[in-house]
């Protein structure tokens, strides 16, 4: 594993760990935000023990875990793509500045909103890495460059005796 990708997964996943474990500990106003969607949920399943408080902290176990896998390098493309699953809802939920009438409120929601889309581009990113256990490409190149230069001078060794 590359040192980029050892300093670059743990950055990002700290939102979804800390955001996570915030969200099981107190899902307080997410939870007044999630319970419309619940309501939906109720009307199509009401048997579902469904409320605000309950998706906000499954949806923070979620994140906790994925976070958590993301940040140590376990099965990092899956946990990016769960991560990434749990924004666009998240996003919509949690900040929606269209809704907002005050100047102040509607441009810092909106700053959240793309946070969150350039959060999503960014574990999209993650979930395509070939091999994420492989080393940088720069890494890859320079050695190549010297299995290379090594074979030619065994080569050159070979014929000059």
């Amino acid at each position: 594993m590359t040192l980029l990708r050892i300093a670059a997964r743990p950055m990002l996943a700290s939102m979804f760990i800390f955001g996570g474990a915030m969200a099981l500990k107190d899902p307080g106003p997410r939870a007044k935000k999630a319970q419309p969607v619940a309501d939906a949920i109720k009307r199509v399943a009401p048997d579902l023990p469904v409320n605000g408080s309950n998706l906000t902290r499954f949806n923070g176990g979620v994140q906790l875990v994925a976070g958590t896998a993301l940040a140590t390098g376990r099965l990092p493309r899956l946990s990016a793509f769960v991560l990434a699953a749990t924004m666009p809802p998240t996003t919509y939920v949690g900040h929606p500045y269209w809704n907002e009438t005050d100047p102040v409120v509607r441009a810092n929601q909106r700053v959240h909103f793309f946070k969150n889309i350039s959060m999503i581009g960014g574990l999209l990113m993650a979930t395509l890495d070939p091999d994420p256990h492989k080393k940088f490409i720069g890494r890859r190149a320079k050695d190549k460059v010297v299995e290379t230069a090594s074979s030619v001078a065994g080569h050159i060794d070979h014929i000059r005796s």
